[in-house]
């Protein structure tokens, strides 16, 4: 069967892109990362409508495994940021998150370690409008900032300060600090 397709015009996103006004392209991004926030979330709420917050926890934190390692490669790609860069690299890093899109997030730079704040969080800041109890993402965020601080350099090791379901300051619903492993300080990434 050979139906007719009139004519065909191949889309060449790129041409567009380049030919739209700043603004417009930042929104685009800003709508992407927003878009795939709202993937997660609905994706999430799914696998936990279908079986429990446990299960979907622990279904949550194996796709962050996987998503913060390309999400950290597919950032030093684009940036130029080297393996093995230390707190540096990971601080350059972190900026380029798609979360910096979506929340107010600060960092604090001490002698020997770098502390992410996220002041106010997308995730939280819905679920908090809809009437439900905070997300109790402390499981997952080990994971997925873990995995994202090892994939810029393994000698980075991360702990949490604070996160849901603990309590959390009034301007701070999470935060993770990180260090370089002293034992491996001078060894190669």
């Amino acid at each position: 069967m050979n139906a007719d397709r009139g004519s065909s015009i191949p889309i060449d996103i790129e041409k567009l892109v380049e030919q739209m006004a700043r603004e417009q392209v930042v929104g685009m991004l800003k709508d992407a990362a927003k878009n795939w926030l709202a993937h997660d979330g609905l994706w999430f709420l799914a696998v936990e409508a279908d079986s429990d917050m446990e299960t979907a926890i622990s279904c949550d934190r194996t796709a962050w495994e996987g998503f913060s390692a390309l999400e950290a490669k597919r950032i030093m790609n684009r940036h130029d940021i080297a393996p093995g860069g230390g707190l540096q690299a990971l601080g350059s890093a972190l900026s380029f998150r798609l979360y910096s899109w979506l929340n107010r997030q600060t960092l604090e730079w001490h002698d020997d370690r770098l502390v992410l704040r996220v002041n106010s969080c997308r995730v939280q800041h819905a679920r908090t409008r809809d009437g439900r109890e905070p997300f109790p993402c402390k499981s997952v965020g080990i994971v997925e900032y873990s995995v994202f601080a090892r994939t810029i350099d393994p000698r980075i090791r991360t702990r949490c300060l604070s996160c849901p379901p603990d309590p959390h300051e009034p301007d701070c619903w999470c935060a993770w600090e990180f260090t370089v492993d002293s034992e491996r300080k001078g060894a190669p990434a």
